[in-house]
């Protein structure tokens, strides 16, 4: 996957970005924008983020740091392989 050049930085939307120097106003802070990278000010810090449907919890660790927010709020539900709703398929 191509990475994003050194001389850009990684991408912040505007209002995490004005954020990031104030602590106390992240913790437990909605998130929309998926494609933000997580920056290391916003360690030990609780955000909800939105995949969609619902605003999933995630508390930001030191191995988050660098990947963008959408990689820890999943948008699609996993279903065990086999599960069927219907009736079985097979010879009449």
């Amino acid at each position: 996957m191509p990475r994003r050049s050194l001389w850009k930085g990684s991408f912040v939307d505007a209002f995490l970005y004005e954020l990031k120097n104030q602590k106390d106003q992240l913790a437990n802070r909605k998130v929309w924008s998926r494609r933000s990278s997580i920056l290391p000010e916003f360690l030990n810090s609780t955000v909800r983020i939105y995949n969609g449907k619902h605003f999933v919890r995630c508390k930001v660790t030191e191995e988050k740091v660098g990947h963008k927010f959408g990689e820890f709020a999943l948008t699609r539900k996993r279903r065990p392989m086999g599960a069927t709703k219907g009736a079985p398929k097979g010879k009449k």
